[in-house]
């Protein structure tokens, strides 16, 4: 009797203890796993929660796998961009930089393994063994990971994530840097391109923009006075209507570049998403309209994985919007270096695969130039997130190649997050945040004035003339990172900021005084056709640039068989190439069609401001760098 009780005892001491130890394990990983920090999005809160993901669900993920010796890597690709350093401009070439840094075939395939054991189809590996892609259901991805996969009502989407940290077996937590596509956080990366606040235009719908339209600056003035706070040159007592879109004839005129280098032997990368299924006759009309030189097929190269082209518009996918991204960084790339090569890659959707397509152009070195018009409003990107691209950004810099984000649309971010902050990838300190100007051209093709890119809108009562504000509206990206301190290129130039800041440079950006691009839509009377119109953003402003570092490159490194690379602490070194912008607050008017296309249903009129940060209060345009142009514009071509 007495050993029947001892051993009841002893058997409900045990079951205690498991209880326990179950408890104690419960949202953390049991102590034979190792922690994915960051792993789980800001956004996914417990008051945004919805319900669990459905078990049977498909995800499709990357296991991302660090540099061996990531910081020997960060220091190599710091000295081959520093002027001042012995090893500047003494690249790696992909294999080399595999060779020193990859992970080990034997780390890839202990992820490789793990994956099956869960029940994942493993799909792929690059080169540099940067990742391995896997597939399955959400119930496996919770087994794999220790964590349970839910749906989140977040700024009006419903999106995935895992409610607790992911973890892996802790023979991988030296191997795994990171996971990314479980959640849906790329659901919230924008293009940063602006068509007069009407739906981006695709083969749907189609969008025109209203006269009057000035050829160039103030060749048709309008009516109405400027607003209170702003005011045009002293010979200019109206506000002038706003111009029908420049031509690469007229900003390069403005920016003093010369017609003789046209980009011959350099290769500019673009990544977007999708794939525009009309994109070389798009570029090859505008280009015959501009008197361009057309591009072949094999001038302008298409990288994009098969079913990509005409992708249906659904709730996580927007391929008629990132049509209109392509065509817009094509034409300003091309319009900027007509006989460049241009290499589009197209993620094969817009919420899970751009980090991929940016390993598949620096691993396979695509181009000695990328250049990226998307990000996150602000700094919102999962932390784990960072990490994979920033490594990939690192390899980039030691390959000598020089990556160009647009810094953003949406100023610092106050008016639409709520707090101020740069946009990522554009706040990384591995890439060159191109931010936006407002550019008067005047009728000999020269600068009449740039400023910085902050406008308001307002109201203009046609009877009266009486202009009513109505809020602010968008301007260049800029701020302080929170994530990245301040680099020491900055740092050198004795800027001293918060943290890492943005942009770096600047180019022509306000839809006001936009560029003139030409793409295939479909107007409502169901009509398909080629058409122009005006549009602007920071995803002007990338590809703007990139095209003159092509025209830099063919200029001034046209036998090394190197361009620029990341070329940061060489800009910071040199402030005399670029033209520093100035505050200049004044303002324009234009004309709208209600419908977007034509006058049937009226049309109204409006004034737009320039250099107004009223909706973005920690930005300003003034004397050397500022948070809205950087060190400013190109001042003819890039010659330090």
């Amino acid at each position: 009797m007495h050993i029947t009780i001892r051993r009841l005892l002893l058997g409900l001491m045990l079951v205690t203890a498991l209880l326990a130890l179950f408890v104690a394990g419960a949202g953390a990983a049991p102590s034979s796993r190792a922690t994915l920090s960051g792993s789980v999005p800001g956004w996914a809160s417990s008051a945004a929660f919805k319900s669990a993901a459905s078990p049977t669900a498909p995800v499709n993920f990357r296991v991302y796998l660090g540099w061996r010796d990531a910081a020997a890597a960060e220091a190599l690709a710091k000295a081959v961009s520093d002027p001042a350093s012995p090893s500047y401009g003494k690249y790696l070439t992909p294999a080399q930089f595999r060779q020193r840094f990859a992970p080990s075939q034997a780390q890839v395939l202990a992820v490789q393994t793990w994956l099956k054991g869960q029940g994942f189809a493993v799909d792929y590996t690059p080169a540099n063994n940067h990742y391995v892609a896997a597939e399955g259901t959400v119930a496996q991805a919770d087994a794999a990971f220790a964590t349970n996969l839910g749906m989140y009502q977040v700024k009006g989407k419903l999106v995935r994530s895992p409610s607790t940290a992911l973890s892996v077996p802790s023979s991988l937590a030296d191997t795994v840097s990171g996971v990314i596509g479980l959640d849906d956080s790329a659901v919230f990366v924008t293009t940063n391109h602006i068509v007069d606040n009407t739906a981006p235009p695709g083969p749907t719908p189609g969008f025109r923009n209203a006269p009057p339209l000035s050829t160039y600056w103030a060749q048709f003035i309008s009516p109405y006075s400027y607003p209170a706070g702003f005011a045009g040159p002293t010979v200019l007592s109206r506000v002038p209507w706003t111009v029908r879109g420049y031509t690469p004839a007229q900003i390069k005129g403005a920016y003093g570049i010369s017609s003789n280098w046209d980009g011959a032997g350099q290769t500019v990368a673009i990544i977007d998403a999708y794939a525009s299924p009309t994109i070389l006759t798009d570029v090859n009309q505008w280009s015959t309209n501009r008197g361009l030189p057309t591009m072949k097929s094999s001038q302008l190269v298409q990288v994009v994985a098969p079913g990509t082209y005409r992708r249906a518009e659904n709730s996580k996918q927007d391929p008629q919007g990132w049509w209109g991204e392509e065509t817009l960084d094509v034409e300003a790339v091309h319009g900027m270096a007509p006989a460049a090569k241009i290499v589009y890659v197209g993620a094969p959707n817009n919420y899970q695969d751009l980090d991929a397509a940016m390993n598949h152009v620096v691993d396979r070195h695509l181009a000695s130039i990328v250049t990226n018009s998307y990000g996150w409003a602000g700094e919102m990107v999962p932390k784990g997130y960072v990490k994979p691209l920033e490594d990939t950004l690192v390899q980039g810099a030691a390959e000598g190649i020089g990556i160009y984000f647009s810094s953003g649309d949406s100023g610092d971010e106050t008016a639409a997050t709520g707090s101020a902050s740069p946009d990522f990838p554009a706040s990384s300190p591995w890439v060159t945040a191109v931010g936006g100007t407002s550019l008067a051209v005047n009728s000999s093709n020269t600068r009449a004035f740039e400023t910085g890119w902050g406008t308001s809108n307002y109201s203009v009562a046609t009877t009266t003339g009486i202009a009513t504000r109505t809020g602010w509206l968008y301007g260049s990206g800029g701020g302080y990172s929170k994530l990245f301190a301040e680099p020491s290129y900055q740092k050198d130039a004795g800027l001293r900021l918060t943290g890492r800041g943005v942009p770096d440079v600047a180019a022509v950006g306000d839809p006001q005084t936009g560029f003139l691009m030409g793409q295939t839509q479909t107007f409502p009377n169901g009509v398909i056709t080629y058409d122009e119109y005006r549009i602007g953003g920071t995803s002007l402003s990338s590809p703007i640039f990139a095209g003159l570092m092509a025209l830099a490159q063919q200029q001034n490194k046209p036998n090394d068989g190197n361009g620029y690379g990341f070329a940061n602490p060489l800009f910071y070194d040199n402030p005399g190439e670029f033209t520093d912008i100035l505050s200049v607050r004044t303002a324009v008017a234009r004309r709208n069609f209600v419908n977007g296309v034509d006058d049937s249903n009226g049309t109204s009129d409006v004034l737009r401001t320039f250099d107004d940060y009223s909706g973005s209060p920690t930005q300003s345009t003034g004397p050397g760098w500022d948070n809205v142009t950087g060190l400013g514009v190109p001042a003819g071509i890039f010659t330090p």
